[in-house]
């Protein structure tokens, strides 16, 4: 793999970063131990082990570094000097935290795994080196662990990051490598060709590129009449940043959540955000806080990959935006003001309205991003004021050594003038909710995780009365 430039929506993410603001995403991946007498491997040879796959995965080789061309720009170059072991870890759990649970997302032992990966989710990564970083979390060889995973945002968005995290997994790995005896894979001979392009791929490159400035601009135009100069919101999410990072996760039954689509209509997510924006509400009056007089804002992230490129590089998002409507008493009318604004976005398409910011920032040069990432970073609390992301996940069984996966929750990164972002999986039957807060704005997260799981229990409750 050689010299590649960074998109100018990756590059956009790379300049976004701050010591306050990491911009890396995450995933805490519990896993219980081993089926039968062995009980799964210690944790050292699970260190190893995640090494020697991670090493083997192309892309978590390169790093980036600036070019001379384009004015501003920069590109992945592979690190001549990679060495595995300056990207992964062990973190010890101790005490009742290391021994309680078995890794199903119950006791001590995902208290004290989510409280070390907010710990670990606040350290920006390394710029001079590849940027990713892996940790595993576990006390007892033999336990439950955890594998805590940090990659960042210019090196992949989260069906990328999916892709490329699959490679650490025994089912993956061992599909990747050529079977004994096999023979060798023959090169492609593909003819040379030139790279001056022929006068009908002038005129379709300028078509396409009016194209895309007209939407950029179109994008622009719905961005400034949906800003708040003076945006007034729940305080603990338009807090000032500590640049503390807490975490906090929950499980949902899926088949709870799937009964309620089939009643509501609409899709499983349009469930899961009316969900957040229920979780929402009642963490808010829990905490005796007042309803905001305008509902909050949701960025909802929208892939622009088509079937077939989850691997292919680079970040390919746009995003809705979505007023979270928790001033509304009723539950199922949530949902409803949920699913019709929904379907009013996707009407619109991802290319279109104030949410397609990525669109826009596809279209800027590289000299823009690098000086105005700080501008751009601190308009974001005018635009929304939580991220909510969904992130498909593998359906089939995984494991990593022999030890099962059992929980799989994604994390997102905090936009300067955010103190909350929630990002939703579904794996094993459940829908895995992974919450990252600032610290200090959010201390009471455990509680606004509690909420997600009555919300759907009380949406469940009043479908028998529907």
């Amino acid at each position: 793999m050689g010299t590649e430039l960074l998109a100018p929506l990756d590059l956009a993410f790379w300049h976004l970063e701050s010591d306050a603001h990491p911009m890396h995403l995450g995933a805490l991946a519990v896993f219980a131990p081993a089926p039968g007498p062995a009980r799964g491997a210690d944790a050292e040879t699970v260190l190893e082990l995640l090494g020697t796959r991670a090493a083997a995965i192309p892309r978590l080789r390169m790093r980036v570094r600036d070019v001379l061309l384009p004015v501003g720009g920069a590109a992945w170059f592979v690190d001549k000097d990679f060495d595995v072991h300056r990207h992964i870890g062990r973190v010890r759990l101790t005490g009742a935290e290391a021994r309680d649970g078995d890794g199903d997302g119950s006791g001590g032992f995902m208290a004290g795994a989510t409280r070390l990966a907010g710990e670990l989710m606040e350290r920006p990564l390394e710029r001079g080196l590849p940027p990713w970083q892996m940790y595993v979390i576990g006390g007892a060889d033999g336990g439950p662990f955890a594998v805590l995973v940090k990659l960042h945002h210019a090196l992949a968005d989260g069906m990328r990051a999916v892709a490329i995290g699959a490679g650490i997994f025994d089912e993956i790995a061992a599909a990747g490598r050529p079977r004994a005896g096999a023979p060798a894979r023959r090169a492609r001979t593909v003819p040379p060709r030139s790279w001056m392009p022929g006068p009908r791929q002038v005129a379709g490159l300028a078509l396409g590129r009016i194209e895309d400035l007209g939407r950029a601009f179109g994008v622009g135009a719905s961005m400034v009449r949906a800003s708040r100069l003076d945006p007034r919101g729940t305080p603990a999410l338009t807090a000032s940043s500590s640049g503390t990072r807490r975490l906090a996760t929950a499980d949902l039954d899926l088949e709870a959540v799937r009964r309620i689509r089939r009643a509501a209509g609409g899709t499983t997510n349009d469930v899961l955000l009316a969900v957040v924006a229920g979780a929402l509400r009642r963490w808010m009056r829990e905490r005796g806080e007042p309803l905001p007089d305008e509902d909050p804002r949701a960025l909802v992230p929208v892939s622009r990959r088509r079937p077939g490129q989850a691997a292919a590089s680079g970040n390919k998002l746009s995003a809705y935006l979505l007023g979270l409507p928790v001033g509304e008493p009723d539950p199922w009318r949530r949902l409803a003001l949920v699913r019709t604004a929904m379907d009013r976005n996707k009407s619109a398409g991802p290319f279109r309205g104030a949410g397609a910011v990525a669109v826009l920032a596809d279209q800027l040069p590289s000299l823009a991003h690098r000086f105005g990432a700080p501008l751009a970073g601190n308009a974001a609390r005018m635009l929304f004021d939580v991220l909510v992301t969904s992130v498909p996940l593998p359906r089939s069984a995984l494991s990593l050594g022999g030890c099962p996966l059992r929980a799989v929750y994604p994390m997102a990164p905090l936009a300067r003038g955010q103190s909350l972002a929630v990002a939703l999986s579904t794996y094993g039957g459940r829908v895995r909710v992974g919450l990252v807060a600032d610290g200090k704005a959010l201390p009471d997260l455990d509680r606004l995780a509690s909420c997600a799981d009555d919300e759907v229990a009380e949406l469940l409750a009043l479908l028998t009365t529907r």
